[in-house]
């Protein structure tokens, strides 16, 4: 029996393996989320063979009410809340291995079996998970915008944290050592400084950072998980906690190229408290919005021969991807190029552009990352951007005062003619003001993005 379970664990690494594999291109992620999905069921039924000592009735309750969860959460949550959702999964994987750990170690410590290096594990597991957990909650409440999206700090942040911090480590390391029931404590006051830490850790970053926390956030889980693995013997759990960790890993330091500033920058930098409108040079402007027609826009792109669609958040919240492959369908028809600018750190999640379009069947062909899709705008007649703010703001390259400044943009401005569809003239989720909006080369058409395209698509027709 003992060989089976093995070779369960084994089939479920390799699953989970193959999976995450096939999840880096949108042509494989579903197969590789069923695959990955495939491997937790293997994993779930050799754990309740292995672990029989428990109620029955209690887990096939737990499934259902997790199959429920899972499947509404999938059916009902719409793409512009899917950062939010990864952040509360994510979350509830931090606090899942600090409870585990929790446990393990209170088991122990009545049975006396207590060792360091055990003790060592599960408090590192408590702590690591008990701030993923607080710390992600608190991401979903900004994303969510139950809490405002802007640093929130105050005086002597970071020297607080700071001896927080030191005092989990003091805690821990003399638990670590000494073991026993005088411990339980200390441990519940360990868990809450943990739980603390992650809140405050969280509480300045700006709401833009989100994205990039979120993903460090996702490491720490894994490495909790995989340290909950060592404490359990558990080698399922350690390759998972360590391909989550090394993901997530990897990705933020991505993301964090990708936004040109440093981890240490993001985490401690509160970005977004300095204000919009910082003076400084933001390139050729002059202060004047040019507004465009439906009519306007539909010319301008029929008589085009090269266009770029650069999407963002804006095409998200108003779920106009199928309307985005109906007007390239459109143009397409009439002889004009079409393509898509995307940038690494649009929308609220890294690949959130990819997604949406993926779901609409825009070609893979068409979607061009931002290292690619740059050296073409000087040739490019039309760009079509539709709420991507941030990523087009050209104070990011010619602006020092702005807290974007350095940050890789979609340079849009050197294109010909550049026509946003936007809702107004609301400042991006970093709340910096952005001056392409006021370009000569500019043209807004505001609106719903839904909206707008669905009128331009209709126009096409008349032109």
């Amino acid at each position: 029996m003992n060989i089976l379970l093995q070779v369960g664990y084994l089939l479920t690494a390799i699953l989970f393996i193959l999976g995450v594999m096939r999840l880096r291109s949108p042509a494989t992620a579903r197969s590789g989320n069923l695959i990955a999905a495939s491997g937790m069921v293997i994993a779930f039924i050799v754990t309740v063979i292995r672990y029989h000592s428990f109620s029955w009735g209690l887990i096939g309750l737990t499934l259902i009410l997790g199959a429920i969860a899972g499947t509404y959460a999938a059916k009902k949550v719409r793409m512009t809340a899917m950062p939010q959702m990864v952040a509360l999964f994510n979350g509830m994987g931090g606090g899942a291995a600090s409870l585990v750990s929790i446990g393990e170690l209170h088991s122990n410590w009545v049975h006396g079996i207590s060792s360091p290096g055990a003790s060592i594990s599960a408090l590192l597991t408590v702590l690591i998970g008990s701030l993923s957990f607080t710390g992600s909650l608190l991401a979903f409440a900004k994303l969510q915008e139950w809490v405002s999206g802007r640093p929130i700090t105050f005086g002597g942040q970071k020297l607080f944290n700071g001896i927080l911090l030191l005092i989990a480590v003091v805690l821990g390391i003399y638990m670590s050592v000494s073991g026993g029931r005088q411990d339980f404590t200390l441990l519940t006051i360990y868990v809450i400084l943990a739980a603390v830490l992650g809140f405050l850790v969280v509480l300045p970053i700006g709401g833009a950072d989100m994205p990039v926390v979120i993903s460090l956030l996702n490491a720490f889980t894994g490495l909790a998980a995989a340290a909950t693995g060592f404490l359990l013997a558990n080698n399922v759990l350690i390759i998972a906690g360590a391909l989550v960790g090394a993901s997530g890993t990897i990705l933020t330091q991505q993301m964090s190229r990708a936004m040109n500033r440093p981890i240490q920058n993001i985490i401690f930098g509160a970005f977004g408290k300095v204000a919009s409108g910082a003076p400084g040079a933001v390139g050729e402007s002059d202060g004047v919005v040019q507004t465009a027609n439906v009519e306007d826009v539909a010319t301008i792109l029929a008589y085009a021969r090269n266009v770029v669609i650069v999407p963002g958040y804006g095409l998200a919240v108003a779920r106009a991807q199928q309307e985005v492959r109906q007007l390239m369908e459109k143009l397409s028809e009439r002889g004009v190029n079409v393509r898509f600018g995307i940038h690494p750190v649009a929308g609220r999640m890294p690949g959130h552009m990819n997604v949406l379009l993926a779901e609409a069947d825009v070609p893979y062909d068409s979607l061009y990352e931002m290292d690619a899709i740059n050296p073409q705008f000087p040739q490019t007649d039309v760009v079509l951007v539709i709420g991507a703010n941030d990523v087009t703001n050209p104070a990011a390259r010619n602006q020092p005062g702005s807290p974007l400044y350095g940050m890789p943009i979609l340079n849009v401005d050197q294109a010909q003619r550049v026509i946003v569809l936007k809702r107004g003239m609301n400042p991006g989720f970093a709340g910096i003001d952005n001056p392409l909006y006021t370009n000569p080369k500019t043209s807004m058409l505001f609106g719903d993005a839904k909206s707008s395209l669905s009128q331009i698509i209709r126009a096409l027709d008349e032109v």
